[in-house]
């Protein structure tokens, strides 16, 4: 008996996947990609330089995820792990181009160095502060782990607990991330 459209967009997110992977659906996994695909192509925005290109990642996220969409095994909420597999399809994309990358960022991150008194000094308020265009520009100049990792804590207003799910590492070590993070991207914004 065929699964009605209806009924398959009353199923829960975790559900629909279940039956994709089951039945191998391509008409149930439109339904999954019309459930995602705007937060999938944010994620994609925030590492490539214009829409097109956030198109064509996103685009090759969902051929990618066609194909992996049976290693998801229900231990986290789905869009949990999206996010986690768009993020990392997003960061071996732009590591696969790092050259072009780093010919931009090496003359500022030479300069960036980590010290405790730094990271301290920084807080919310002083992101909060900077002129937002500037701010964008000072963003690009970043690894893009640091990038990603502010934006989750900022843009997408992750807790630490869901950003700790999503890249699978301690609560202090994602704390002290953002905190270098922070450091850096105030010190790159004030050195352009």
């Amino acid at each position: 008996m065929k699964l009605k459209a209806v009924d398959a967009n009353n199923l829960t997110d975790e559900e629909l996947v279940f039956k994709i992977v089951a039945t191998n659906n391509t008409h149930l996994f439109a339904i999954l990609y019309d459930r995602f695909s705007k937060v999938v192509y944010n994620k994609c925005y925030g590492f490539s330089k214009s829409k097109e290109e956030a198109e064509d990642l996103t685009h090759d996220v969902f051929i990618k995820l066609f194909v992996k969409l049976r290693t998801f095994k229900g231990n986290s909420k789905f869009s949990t792990w999206l996010y986690s597999f768009t993020y990392n399809f997003c960061v071996n994309y732009v590591q696969r181009n790092v050259h072009k990358k780093r010919e931009k960022i090496t003359v500022v991150t030479d300069q960036i160095k980590d010290t405790a008194d730094d990271l301290d000094e920084i807080d919310d308020s002083t992101l909060f502060q900077l002129k937002s265009e500037k701010l964008a520009k000072a963003l690009d100049l970043m690894e893009p782990a640091d990038k990603m990792i502010l934006l989750m804590k900022y843009q997408d207003d992750l807790s630490i607990k869901e950003i700790k799910e999503v890249l699978e590492v301690g609560e202090s070590a994602i704390k002290m991330r953002i905190k270098r993070a922070k450091a850096k991207v105030v010190k790159i914004y004030h050195e352009m």
